[in-house]
């Protein structure tokens, strides 16, 4: 599948919606902000995928979005600090993914985020340490990557 139809806005029911593998997705449309009851959105493996729209702020429902292995992706909208919702973020292998939005301290409910080879992803925003309830966190070469919290870089490393 190369796109998702517009009218994919119109199912505003839909809780739970599974793109994994559609290897030559390159674009959601904005219509998919219209997915109000959205909780669960999965992308990975979706190769072409270059961008999200900033539409997906409007998922406020969202609980878990997985990106992992969306390799062509090179930012997160700032509209994601919007995801009020969202307990795990899966950026596992987004290896063209360069930073992370400062919004991205925001997401107050977050407990598990997953920066597993996110190779280009050198340092992380300083409002990453407003997560308080992250439980668990992954990263790639922590030697790498300037963390600049303690209690952050405690669920990262274990120390």
């Amino acid at each position: 599948m190369k796109e998702l139809p517009t009218s994919i806005g119109q199912l505003t029911a839909l809780q739970y919606l599974y793109l994994s593998r559609c290897y030559e997705l390159k674009e959601l449309p904005t219509s998919i902000g219209q997915l109000t009851a959205l909780q669960y959105l999965y992308l990975s493996r979706c190769y072409e995928l270059k961008e999200l729209p900033t539409s997906i702020g409007q998922l406020t429902a969202l609980q878990e979005l997985n990106l992992s292995s969306c390799c062509e992706l090179k930012e997160l909208p700032t509209s994601i600090n919007q995801l009020m919702a969202l307990q795990k973020l899966d950026l596992w292998r987004c290896s063209e993914l360069k930073e992370l939005p400062t919004s991205i301290g925001q997401l107050t409910t977050l407990q598990k985020l997953d920066l597993s080879g996110c190779s280009q992803l050198k340092k992380l925003p300083t409002s990453i340490g407003q997560l308080m309830v992250l439980k668990k966190s992954y990263s790639f070469e922590y030697s790498k990557l300037n963390m600049p919290h303690t209690h952050i870089r405690h669920k990262i490393l274990g120390t």
